[in-house]
């Protein structure tokens, strides 16, 4: 259900930055009850009590899951329907959607847009802070003009504290051109509303931070298991895997080219040597290779069947070992 917009939240986009409002009652921004001594433990006392924090993560990225399920099953069918995803965020949020967009086609062989990300201050800020566009709602115009955004494609905004208004400038304009939305922030679901109508709203509230309003440690952690996640099963959706095994990969490096070959001779019971022979005559692609054993075909005809079964192994080889 698209969240409706409410006034005890963020703050609108446009907000004065120099005279910001409040933002005190974020949980992302409150001091943690007993860590004031933080500055004088042992070394190894401050590392227990970041870990202690950190280990609270994965509880709350738990209770969000039936709001990330409702995402992907929105998204999904675009992606079949070649649509794109689309992470936009500024700051840590940003830097955290880029990185998951860029392991998307070296994991599983996807096309590059696939999984896309734009961030505030261009690619300049993966390595430079530009933190000060976060301000701009009108900052993800230029990148989203530049990839044509369509209805097919969906948009997941990302800031940890959920007012960033760069990140509600990008829902504002997805909906302008008829795309899925999400948000995905770390603040309380009640206190998480919605700047602009959202598709969904994904929220995993991880507390105060260890060092105070520092978004970079369990907030950052929690962005990245949920990014992980969203792209991880919407690859495996389609039909990315087989089983767990990663098989929809180009084998362009020596490591890939390894992993590939140990996954055709454990599944065809052939030699190593003849896995590798066959990784090769199937230019690399173990998907390929692995239906040109089953069936003994050539690459042309195993890759005819592959597109017949949409890209899926199981229906044609039946579960992996």
């Amino acid at each position: 259900m698209p969240c409706s917009e409410r006034t005890d939240g963020p703050t609108p986009p446009g907000a004065d930055a120099l005279n910001p409002p409040d933002r005190g009652h974020l949980a992302t921004e409150q001091r943690l009850e007993g860590d004031d001594g933080l500055d004088a433990l042992s070394v190894e006392a401050a590392l227990g009590a970041i870990n202690q924090q950190d280990a609270m993560v994965p509880a709350a990225v738990a209770r969000a899951i039936p709001a990330i399920t409702g995402f992907l099953h929105d998204l999904v069918p675009r992606l079949r329907e070649g649509g794109r995803l689309v992470y936009a965020g500024a700051g840590t949020s940003g830097r955290l959607g880029v990185l998951d967009a860029a392991e998307c086609p070296p994991t599983f062989h996807c096309e590059p847009g696939l999984v896309d990300a734009v961030i505030a201050g261009g690619d300049s800020a993966l390595r430079r802070s530009s933190e000060g566009r976060e301000d701009d709602p009108a900052g993800p115009v230029e990148p989203f003009e530049q990839l044509d955004l369509s209805p097919r494609d969906m948009v997941l905004a990302i800031a940890a504290g959920g007012t960033t208004p760069w990140a509600w400038g990008a829902v504002r304009l997805a909906r302008q051109r008829g795309c899925g939305t999400g948000f995905l922030c770390c603040i309380p679901l009640e206190r998480a509303a919605a700047v602009e109508p959202v598709d969904h709203l994904i929220a995993v509230p991880v507390g105060p931070e260890v060092i105070t309003g520092s978004t970079r440690m369990k907030a950052a952690t929690a962005t990245k298991l949920v990014l992980n996640m969203i792209s991880t099963v919407t690859m495996v959706q389609l039909g990315k895997t087989w089983g767990n095994l990663m098989v929809d990969l180009r084998a362009t490096n020596a490591k890939l080219r390894d992993r590939g070959a140990r996954i055709i001779a454990e599944q065809m019971a052939m030699p190593r040597e003849q896995a590798l022979d066959l990784l090769g005559r199937a230019g690399g692609r173990v998907k390929t290779a692995l239906v040109m054993a089953h069936f003994n075909v050539e690459a042309a005809e195993a890759e005819r069947r592959l597109e017949a079964a949409d890209g899926q192994l199981r229906p044609l080889l039946g579960p992996p070992r």
